[in-house]
């Protein structure tokens, strides 16, 4: 008896989970059995034919009823007959569209610019840089400038020097200018070229002629503004003519070396406009131009260094500072769409092309440079068409199904569970 009462009681468990299933399955199709579409009915709501159902974030999944994507918590959609309007295209209704977030965008002409950001570190322009020598034997009496990275004036005074093989020079030629008679122009001419040869300038000499005295010593002066860079004089030290005494630098502009990937550096040129920032000095910029394109890769980094001139009127930019960069090359015109438009599959480079009626169309482009967020296109599109800038992936995936489908026969389809 109580076996009989346990069958009893499971029989009725299967049935009530039958009849669930039942409900179930029935309910994801949208009511009774009967009443739902299959493939190849006409769809009441847009009278056009029915070839499947599909999960547009699953195009590869076909379903030969309506219900519940088992993917996604949303219902299937209907893949319709005359949904290729022609080889390679898909048509796309305006729900779907929504359903997937699909945005467009034109593809346009515009005057556009090569733009590359950059980082590098700020050093001295050395076309800037001044040797001041001493020009004849002698020592240093005095020195005035002690220290590496001095700030001097042009005109400023450096170093005294004594210098004893002027004494004899100077005295010669004020003997000869004592006795100048209408014989003695060539030997006072003699007498000065010699001063000249013994490191004298001009000015020296005119103002020994003035003065009508012996000048053995001569003050070295910066013949710009700027830092002492290098110095090797010390006072008391025998100098040679020709001898290194100070290396100075001017700071009015500096230089910076900027590390550009390898794929931008062909974006710029020499007279590439430059504006420059440093957070040491926040809300200040400095604007300059690219000097020089160095014509070699690093290759660890595979960079090239392009060498920038800014402008430091007040020199505030200090040699080692760290600095971002903004170049910006001359304005051209090229037809672009937004860079993210673009399918790179490694071989090819797809856009999906908007034609009428809703419908897409995967086409190769092929592009050029980057500006910004925008790619130039060289070929494949043209100006006033719209391409898909958002959900172009799954319209591709659609399409190259829809292609596949074309070429073989039809798979069977799946029954939504």
């Amino acid at each position: 008896m109580r076996m009989k009462a346990l069958s009893t009681a499971i029989v009725a468990v299967v049935a009530l989970a039958a009849g669930y299933g039942l409900g179930v399955m029935q309910g994801q199709r949208g009511g009774s059995v009967e009443g739902a579409l299959r493939p190849g009915d006409i769809d009441p709501a847009t009278g056009r034919r029915v070839l499947y159902w599909h999960d547009p974030m699953v195009p590869g999944r076909r379903f030969d009823a309506p219900g519940k994507s088992p993917f996604m918590d949303m219902q299937l959609v209907p893949v319709y007959s005359d949904t290729g309007v022609a080889d390679g295209s898909v048509s796309i209704s305006s729900r779907q569209q929504q359903n997937i977030g699909m945005r467009t965008a034109d593809v346009a002409r515009e005057q556009v610019a090569a733009r590359v950001r950059a980082a590098g570190n700020v050093t001295f322009n050395e076309r800037a840089e001044a040797l001041v020598q001493a020009r004849a034997p002698g020592y240093i009496e005095r020195l005035r400038v002690r220290a590496r990275f001095d700030r001097v004036a042009t005109g400023q005074p450096l170093a005294d020097v004594y210098v004893p093989e002027w004494v004899a020079a100077q005295q010669e030629y004020l003997s000869v200018l004592r006795w100048r008679g209408t014989d003695l122009d060539s030997l006072v001419e003699a007498a000065a070229t010699r001063m000249r040869q013994a490191g004298m300038t001009e000015e020296q000499i005119r103002r020994i002629e003035r003065s009508d005295a012996v000048e053995p010593r001569v003050t070295l002066s910066s013949p710009i503004d700027g830092v002492v860079t290098e110095l090797t004089a010390r006072e008391g030290m025998t100098v040679e003519m020709g001898s290194p005494l100070f290396t100075l630098n001017g700071i009015d502009t500096v230089w910076v070396t900027a590390a550009v990937p390898e794929r931008e550096s062909a974006l710029l040129s020499p007279g590439t406009t430059v504006t420059a920032r440093t957070a040491a000095l926040p809300g200040r910029t400095w604007t300059g131009s690219v000097q020089t394109i160095v014509p070699t890769v690093d290759v660890a980094t595979r960079t090239v260094a392009a060498r920038v001139e800014l402008a430091n009127p007040d020199g505030a930019l200090l040699p080692g500072m760290f600095v971002d960069l903004d170049l910006v090359g001359t304005p051209t015109e090229a037809l672009t769409i937004p860079t993210e438009a673009l399918i790179r599959t490694g071989e090819r480079t797809v856009a999906i092309l908007v034609e009428p009626d809703s419908a897409f169309r995967p086409v190769d482009v092929v592009i050029g440079s980057e500006f910004g967020s925008r790619t130039e296109i060289k070929s494949g599109l043209d100006a006033g068409q719209r391409v898909v800038a958002s959900g172009q992936f799954l319209i591709d995936s659609e399409a190259s199904l829809k292609s596949a489908i074309d070429r073989l026969t039809d798979p069977p389809a799946e029954t939504p569970r």
